[in-house]
Parts: structure tokens; sequence; C-alpha cells
């Protein structure tokens, strides 16, 4: 299957990532965002614009992890955002085909909304991260709290974006430049803006074709601004 877009080690695919990963090899690490099928909308980015559901998110669906590890062959990692009260059903369903090692925080910075009375006020994300055969890290050994602010509602483009310098460091922390990063649930593409800003490859699939046409524009400006030259000093 051919991408539907690509430029300069990028590969972007519109469509089910059940259908395409089969066909996807030769990935060093998989990092993703899924949809954790609680049918999350989020709250309101204006005062009169909302979000809509996040396509796939109904019910909790991880067929996607075994197709993933087959995407990885011998050796690799995966890094899988999730949250509190489904974490244990990603868990089992990764540890059934990769070598889970460790539960990571993302400290937010920011709490979020909820029951205001009887819930603490939610300010980190559950992530779980896995290995395959011999893996090491490349570089130091990463903490397992990751403290960077979330984006502020109006600058938001996805419900669940997250921080590109956050997806800049893990990318950091687990891969080598020139290695490929797949996410097979893009989104706005800001894995993918991540591993052009860092030198690394990225092959991304998104079903919904708005976030689609949103993460290309946004990965082809990250493109362009890695191009741009620095201007030359002023000779006065």
């Amino acid at each position: 299957m051919k991408p539907t877009w690509e430029s300069e080690g990028v590969q972007l695919y519109l469509g089910d990532c059940l259908q395409i990963m089969p066909e996807l090899a030769g990935v060093d690490a998989v990092v993703t965002d899924p949809p954790y099928g609680i049918g999350y909308q989020s709250a309101w980015r204006t005062d009169s614009e909302r979000f809509a559901h996040i396509a796939g998110d109904a019910s909790v669906s991880l067929g996607w992890v075994a197709v993933s590890r087959r995407c990885v062959g011998q050796r690799g990692c995966v890094f899988v955002f999730c949250r509190w009260d489904v974490a244990e059903a990603f868990r089992v369903a990764l540890a059934a085909e990769w070598d889970l090692r460790s539960q990571v925080i993302w400290d937010r910075g920011i709490h979020g909304l909820g029951d205001l009375r009887a819930q603490y006020g939610p300010r980190h994300d559950t992530c779980w991260f896995a290995t395959a055969g011999d893996w090491e890290f490349p570089g130091k050994r990463p903490t397992s709290v990751y403290a960077i602010d979330r984006l502020a509602a109006t600058d938001l483009v996805h419900p669940a974006q997250k921080p590109s310098g956050l997806m800049a460091r893990i990318v950091l922390d687990l891969t080598c430049s020139g290695d490929t990063v797949l996410d097979p649930f893009m989104g706005s593409g800001t894995t993918g803006v991540a591993c052009v800003q860092t030198g690394r490859k990225f092959i991304g699939v998104e079903i919904d074709p708005g976030y689609f046409e949103i993460a290309k524009k946004r990965i082809s400006e990250a493109q362009l601004q890695i191009r741009m030259p620095f201007p030359e000093a002023s000779a006065e």
C-alpha cells in the first residue's frame, strides 16, 4: 500500500491502522496516544466551540497492539499514553505481546476538570512503556515522570493534542537519529512534528480525514522550518 502522502522521510496514511499496519515493517519505536474507549469529548475550546468526539473512542479497542508488535520486528519499543481508568486493560494487552517495562507519568502541570466535590483534580496521564528483543535506551536512562505543561485550550487543534516538546523528549529518549517512529493514531501529527524536529523518520496513520489534513500541514510546516537557512548577519 502506498502512503497517502510522502515527503522527506515522512509517510502518512489515511485510513484504519488495523488495515494499514500489517503492510508496515522496519519500525524502531511505536509512540502513540490511541483512543481510550471512554467516549471522551474535550471541554470548551473557546466560549462557542467544542471539539467533536474522537473517532473510535466509543469502546476500548486494543487489537492494534499485536499488529504494532509485528511492525517492529526483532527489536524495538512502544510508548503508549492512556488513562488511569483504562490503564489495566492497556497493561494486559501490551504484556501479552511486548516485554512490559515501566509505567510512566506525564505531569501536565495544570489540572483538568471532573467532579469538583469528590475527585482529585486530574493533573497527569498514565503511560506504558514496553520493549521487544534486546532493546536498550540509546542514551541516558530517563526518569519515569515527564513534567511538561499541557497546551492551553485555545492552542489546541485536536482535543487530545500533546505538547510538541513532550513528544520530542520521548522520541529523543527512545530512538537514535535516523530511526523510524510509527504513530498509528497520529491525530494532528504532533509525533510527526517531533520526529522532523529531531531527525527521525516518521510513519503516521489517521482515520479522520480532517485531522489527517491538519497533520500533513503541521508536518510540512515543520519540514519547511528545518530547511529554512539562518539569515545572514547584517553588514552594518
